[in-house]
């Protein structure tokens, strides 16, 4: 950003904020989507019974610890390829 004018770089930070925002809510939806077909079966009561409540936290918590893990291992990929000269600043 450092060839950009003030208000260049408002513009690209509020892009980046909402390509953030959108990512996120794609990620959220499909952790909904994904743990809710997963978990409930029961559609005779509009609450969930415990099965399903234990399963959608499982499910929820192996979600984010996995996204945390894949995360952490981009990060060691991109520092391992920027310090062996693959990575272009």
């Amino acid at each position: 950003m450092e060839g950009l004018n003030q208000n260049e770089q408002r513009e690209l930070a509020m892009r980046m904020e909402k390509k953030q925002m959108s990512q996120f809510m794609n990620m959220y939806s499909n952790l909904v989507q994904r743990c809710f077909e997963h978990c409930v079966d029961d559609f005779t009561s509009s609450k969930l019974s415990s099965k399903e409540e234990g399963c959608t936290m499982r499910c929820v918590d192996k979600f984010i610890k996995g996204s945390e893990r894949l995360g952490q291992r981009f990060q060691e990929q991109n520092a391992a390829m920027a310090q062996s000269g693959g990575l272009m600043r």
